[in-house]
């Protein structure tokens, strides 16, 4: 049963697609007046680029600011090429410094530029800071604005000290405790403080608190404050002073979107970040053509090692039906292993160090694994056709198993050595790599025992 929720925002799309193709942008402006913020960040991402950008200039100032806030920064990039330079420099500026580095990634040298010109000095410097870590690092995603105070001070004159920066940051239920030269020495919770007698120093109050460096990964930041549920992770420089800090709901949607990645990496395509029906069509294109493109270009083992076998398959055409058997075990037995390590990866269970011990595992459950198929192979192939098809069915998926498992559980951690995503190496990249092995494995085994 379709809900209410989604009738009225198809009704609603298909009612603003319509004005804005009828150019009557009167209505279009009055129908997304009457929405709410969330409503009119669901109607953009949902148009086209162009439509998008039309939309958004209807929309008042506030709702505006509000609306491009709440964008993903591959949209923001999107809607920025489209508009006029007043325009985004105004709602850029309102952007928090990692939401304005998170754009700036996404855009041409010359627009990026051109928008951080737009900003006051103080606010080109913290962005500044931000650019200069390492992509996909902590850095780039903490928020330098916090409350903090010294251990020295009193309570009211810690809560003097802080009334004024309450409205402007995002967390305020933690406060960070440094010293002079801005080393974190711990974290003090706000209701914690308000509770305190006045005279009472704060040293006597905060507690140690979890950190991370800025170079890290965030993945490994979002981890660490999911994990131990951090309201905020604070973020340091290699001499232990403090950065920014990383919120838990920040935390989440890095999490989220690293999923998203796996998620559409081991099917062999790219994340969009935006709903399918409103990304452009050559976006869609390029999400998915490079690894078709690699995935062909290694189909050409399977052709090669075919063309190399084709006297063996002439001579006893009845091994050519089990190919797809042996391809598709050994396939899924690889993918099994490379989801399962990638996942661990992920989750921090397994490590670089951990190759050989990975191996070794994934070695004896492919070698389990294919025992029990290989049995079950030998036993009903050997009396439907011949014992010794049957023989050659079972002892490939016993070898092929255990060659898949193995590939498949060590190449994800070889991928993290090269600083390449595991999950690049997860099911499209081990399924035409274990085809071709596989093939290699039953048609040697066959000229073996067959002659």
């Amino acid at each position: 049963m379709i809900s209410p929720e989604k009738v009225d925002f198809s009704t609603i799309s298909c009612t603003l697609r319509s004005h804005l193709n009828r150019a009557d942008l009167h209505l279009a402006a009055a129908l997304l007046a009457g929405l709410g913020t969330a409503q009119c960040v669901a109607h953009l991402v949902a148009l086209d680029a162009t439509d998008a950008a039309v939309a958004y200039r209807l929309l008042d100032k506030q709702t505006a600011v509000r609306v491009f806030q709440e964008l993903d920064a591959a949209v923001q990039a999107e809607l920025v090429r489209s508009l006029q330079s007043e325009t985004v420099i105004d709602a850029f500026t309102q952007l928090g410094v990692a939401g304005r580095v998170a754009l700036l990634d996404e855009l041409p040298a010359i627009v990026a530029t051109k928008l951080l010109a737009g900003l006051s000095k103080d606010e080109r410097q913290s962005t500044g800071i931000l650019l200069g870590y390492p992509e996909a690092s902590v850095g780039r995603t903490m928020n330098p604005e916090f409350l903090a105070t010294h251990p020295q001070l009193s309570v009211a004159q810690t809560i003097e000290r802080l009334s004024s920066q309450l409205e402007r940051t995002e967390q305020p239920g933690l406060i960070m405790v440094i010293d002079n030269e801005r080393r974190l020495l711990g974290a003090l919770k706000l209701s914690k403080l308000l509770t305190e007698p006045a005279q009472r120093p704060v040293a006597e109050l905060y507690r140690p608190s979890p950190s991370i460096q800025a170079t890290d990964a965030e993945i490994k930041a979002a981890r660490l404050a999911t994990d131990q549920k951090l309201s905020l992770l604070p973020v340091l420089d290699q001499e232990g002073r403090l950065l920014g800090v990383v919120s838990l709901p920040v935390a989440i949607q890095i999490l989220e979107d690293a999923e998203e990645r796996r998620t559409a990496r081991s099917a062999g395509a790219e994340p969009l970040y935006r709903p399918y029906l409103g990304t452009p069509l050559r976006q869609l294109v390029k999400a998915r053509i490079t690894w078709l493109l690699v995935l062909a270009i290694g189909a050409t083992l399977t052709v090669k090692v075919l063309s190399s076998f084709e006297e063996t398959l002439e001579s006893m055409v009845v091994l050519s039906l089990f190919i797809p058997l042996i391809v598709g075990i050994g396939g899924n037995t690889g993918n099994q292993a490379a989801t399962t390590v990638t996942r661990a990866l992920a989750m921090g269970d397994v490590r670089g160090s951990d190759f050989w011990r990975v191996l070794l595992r994934e070695v004896r459950i492919g070698a389990a694994l294919g025992s029990c198929l290989g049995a079950a192979a030998w036993a009903i192939t050997g009396i439907i056709f011949d014992p010794r098809i049957g023989l050659v069915i079972g002892i490939s998926l016993l070898a092929l198993c255990s060659i898949a498992a193995a590939i498949g559980g060590v190449m994800p951690i070889i991928g993290k050595f090269f600083k390449v995503d595991p999950a690049v190496f997860s099911n499209p990249f081990i399924s035409t790599f274990v085809d071709a092995a596989g093939l290699i494995v039953y048609l040697s085994v066959a000229v073996l025992i067959l002659g």
